[in-house]
């Protein structure tokens, strides 16, 4: 059925040549995985049918607006004015061209897509986290700059069997090592844990998604796998989510569980997205280098000053959850103030060491527990903000950048966080004031059930002493 006031082909999302070539290579696809991103950042969506994919393509897939309602359970959030107030009413969800790829770790061979969703009459849908970035995105390009980044996502590979009391431990490899010590940069670890690795890259691969360098991390389970940086910051959020859920399903297939909490071990390191980011010139040249310079460009440093001047009220972003802020404790290797430095991680906004060519930013505040589209939007909008202004952001950090950290400089709790966006005008403007509303009804929803709920620890502490 083609929808009211939309032609065959809307020119909204990718056209449905691409979906023809996709059948013809793929006589073997069965199944396709369609996926929205919710504001939480978690993948929503549904399989249809190998013949129903060019139907798709042509006039979008009817799917309820309060999708991108939900709260991280998958609850209705009614403050959103999403649900009822809207009648549950239907929008349109469009394939994101260049997401249509096969996921070879399923055993019914299937494939996925990835959809944004847009009104019936084809203005983008207020509350898709994409259509947030992309605005964000088109305030550079209008100026003639192109971010060039890429998403460093760190995750636990854990057993699907808790342990002997009860909580997660970390999975053994397929020859049955099961890591107890930090072990950090362990190449034989790195290598009994190989065969999975060697799956992920094969089905990276598969999707396109350029996946590189494999370390074990900080600590007993814990791991990180680079993506290469584009000139196409869109792209290389798309790629961090479809490469999110690659990890989660090759995981799975190997009787594992990828666990992207930003604190699933107190006491052990946490999980973060380190955004990778510089800025080109139309001809591609790199507007952070200057010369030999290890700081770099004048605009490298008012990115850096914009950043700094607008972490705290966007930390509701880049840690959106009760536990995200689990992580941010001192000697953690997660920062604890908006601070920047030259080749050093203790500070939040690090300069790493290499050629002037690959002059860039690593922004380190966000969890691997974030929405890399509302992350990566903020990260970009503290950029401009500062570029734009000019912001100097003082001299960099020298040495140990925890002993230097003014305390409280970034929100310590959830609720403060909340508090500190609730009254930011920043992330009004760059986020949209419409799509703003719904992610703080969100997550004030969530603060609310969370805080109801009586823990385990409750009753280790209050039972008997109270």
């Amino acid at each position: 059925m083609n929808p009211k006031g939309l032609a065959p082909h809307s020119n909204i999302g990718a056209s449905p040549e691409e979906a023809e070539r996709f059948l013809a290579a793929h006589p073997e696809i069965a199944g396709i995985d369609l996926v929205l991103t919710d504001p939480g950042g978690v993948m929503r969506g549904k399989n249809i049918r190998r013949e129903e994919l060019l139907a798709i393509y042509r006039h979008g897939r009817y799917m309820p607006g309060s999708i991108l309602s939900l709260d991280i359970t998958g609850e209705d959030v009614e403050e959103t004015n999403l649900v009822w107030a809207d009648g549950d009413a239907d929008r349109l969800c469009h394939p994101v061209p260049g997401t249509l790829a096969p996921v070879l770790w399923r055993e019914e061979p299937t494939a996925q897509v990835l959809l944004t969703m847009h009104e019936l009459d084809g203005r983008p849908y207020h509350a898709d986290p994409r259509h947030a970035l992309a605005r964000v995105i088109k305030r550079f390009t209008d100026q003639g700059l192109t971010p060039v980044m890429a998403v460093e996502l760190e995750f636990y590979l854990l057993d699907t069997k808790p342990g002997p009391d009860g909580k997660p431990r970390p999975a053994p490899t397929p020859g049955g090592h099961r890591a107890r010590h930090i072990e950090v940069y362990d190449v034989n670890l790195l290598g009994e844990m190989w065969p999975v690795f060697a799956e992920i890259h094969s089905c990276a691969k598969a999707q396109g998604l350029p996946a590189q360098t494999v370390i074990h991390e900080y600590s007993p389970g814990q791991w990180e796998i680079t993506l290469l940086h584009r000139a196409d910051a869109m792209r290389a959020v798309d790629e961090g989510l479809m490469f999110k859920r690659l990890i989660r399903g090759v995981a799975t297939k190997h009787g594992m569980q990828a666990c992207f909490m930003a604190k699933p071990f107190a006491g052990r390191a946490g999980s973060g997205m380190h955004i990778h980011l510089s800025i080109a010139d139309k001809d591609g040249n790199n507007l952070f280098a200057d010369g030999d310079k290890p700081e770099g460009s004048l605009m490298l440093r008012h990115t850096i000053g914009g950043m700094a001047a607008t972490m705290a009220e966007s930390m509701l972003i880049y840690a959106p959850n009760a536990n995200s802020y689990r992580r941010f404790r001192r000697t953690s290797y997660a920062p604890v103030a908006p601070t920047w430095g030259i080749n050093n991680r203790s500070v939040g906004l690090r300069i790493p060491a290499g050629p002037p060519s690959s002059r860039h930013i690593e922004h380190r505040p966000s969890g691997a527990d974030a929405n890399p589209y509302l992350a990566v939007a903020m990260a970009l909008a503290g950029a401009h903000y500062g570029i734009e202004r000019k912001i100097d952001p003082g001299p960099p950090i020298t040495g140990n950048g925890y002993e230097q950290a003014k305390l409280g400089a970034l929100p310590q709790h959830w609720s403060e966080a909340i508090e500190a966006a609730e009254r930011s005008a920043f992330l009004k403007e760059y986020l949209g004031k419409d799509f703003f509303d719904v992610f703080l009804a969100i997550k004030k929803a969530e603060l609310d059930r969370f805080m109801a709920e009586v823990t385990e620890l409750d009753y280790q502490w209050y039972l008997r002493t109270t």
